[in-house]
């Protein structure tokens, strides 16, 4: 869980655009983003295995 002074503080106006981290929109965490889906690899593997996210399935071979 990221400290929620880190999560506001990316929340607010940057000065430079470039500045901006990508967090994960549950739980804020900032490293192992996917972008495609804004969730870190914890919370995706989490809702994943649960199936609340549409078009991904386990894989098996």
């Amino acid at each position: 869980m990221a400290k929620i002074s880190k999560i506001v503080k990316n929340q607010k106006k940057l000065k430079y655009p470039g500045r901006k981290r990508n967090r994960c929109q549950l739980c804020g965490r900032p490293r192992a983003y996917l972008g495609q889906f804004g969730l870190c690899r914890l919370c995706f593997r989490e809702l994943a295995n649960k199936g609340e996210l549409p078009g991904v399935t386990k894989a098996s071979w």
